[in-house]
């Protein structure tokens, strides 16, 4: 287990991916729980056509949410990037469209009774179908994964500033087709991309906010104020400037992954970040589930919108463990079967993360 991130940019250099980095884990565990807060907050929000104190915290975290999640993705590509198409596309293809697949089957049959009963079972099959084409609910993240893989590695002999600049000028010109996967590449690629070319930098970074704890602190403060500033002036997905507030915040939560990894505080953080994919994957059944409950009963939207979130990420995790107690491994782990290329000297599945 890698403790800095010197360590880190060693094991990356020599191909060593799969030893694990304290702060990243911080850091995938802060996003994931943002994600599930979003939903949870804005699904209550909706129900109850009302808005509580969460929704403060969720706006103040829009800017920065999916873009600290995309840049993590992309920062140790740059070990497998060079692997033959075969083996590059299971790891980085097959292994998410598996899951993919399973849990938009698994979301649909949760929801086809109230969908079908509003538009008939003919119209359900219609949008199972389209869901291969226009992802599906919160699934959209493990849907857009693989598509950067493919177009990283298919330009990976391009000049990387000439790749990044279209990337940004994408995220600048706030595509709207309707189309999710040419709008959410448009506005994410860059992130993803920027932690694959800037790899060693990010680490860098973290490197000095693990070695100077008082400037660190110092620099999180002046980004809380600036952040929560233009998230108040309604002018933060302004172009250019919702690009600068994604880096600053993605910044932000790798220098928060790195003092909390440092002063080892708030563990739990760091297990939903080894375990991010899992709680992707489970957390909209408790979620869902724990709203509605709690929508019977007349209380504080913003207290509601706070137990969703515990219960989302909280219930998924115990999904999980439920799955591997019957034997259920499939629902988290890529049976050999959907392997299409030589299998990794581990266990005969591969693990959601």
């Amino acid at each position: 287990m890698t403790t800095n991130g010197t360590i880190a940019a060693t094991d990356r250099s020599t191909g060593n991916a799969s030893a694990r980095v304290d702060w990243v884990d911080y850091a995938k565990g802060i996003c994931i729980i943002m994600v599930v807060m979003m939903h949870s907050v804005l699904g209550v929000e909706k129900a109850a056509e009302q808005t509580g104190f969460m929704h403060y915290v969720v706006m103040f975290a829009k800017p920065f949410r999916m873009p600290d999640f995309f840049l993590i993705s992309g920062l140790f590509l740059s070990v497998v990037i060079d692997r033959d198409w075969r083996t590059y596309l299971d790891r980085k293809v097959m292994h998410f469209a598996y899951f993919y697949v399973l849990w938009v089957t698994i979301q649909f049959g949760f929801k086809a009774p109230s969908l079908a009963a509003q538009e008939g079972w003919a119209q359900v099959g219609l949008q199972y179908l389209v869901a291969f084409i226009q992802p599906f609910g919160t699934l959209w993240f493990i849907y857009l994964l693989p598509i950067f893989f493919v177009v990283t590695k298919l330009a990976r002999n391009v000049h990387p500033l000439a790749i990044w600049l279209i990337a940004a000028a994408l995220e600048s010109a706030h595509v709207a087709t309707g189309w999710y996967v040419v709008d959410e590449f448009s506005a994410r690629f860059v992130y993803f991309y920027t932690g694959y070319i800037l790899a060693d930098y990010v680490f860098a970074l973290s490197d000095r906010a693990r070695a100077r704890p008082a400037l660190a602190l110092l620099g999180l403060g002046l980004w809380v104020l600036i952040n929560g500033g233009l998230v108040a002036r309604d002018v933060s997905e302004w172009p250019v400037v919702s690009l600068a507030l994604g880096f600053a915040g993605a910044c932000a939560i790798i220098v928060t992954g790195t003092l909390l990894a440092r002063a080892h505080w708030l563990g739990f953080l760091r297990f939903c970040g080894e375990h991010s994919i899992v709680i992707y994957l489970a957390f909209f059944l408790p979620m869902a589930a724990t709203r509605t409950l709690l929508l019977r009963y007349d209380l504080d939207i913003g207290l509601i919108s706070l137990v969703v979130t515990v219960a989302g990420v909280a219930g998924s995790l115990l999904i999980w463990r439920l799955a591997l107690a019957v034997r259920a491994n499939f629902l988290f782990e890529r049976p050999g079967a959907f392997w299409i290329a030589p299998k990794k000297a581990t266990p005969a599945l591969q693990a959601a993360e």
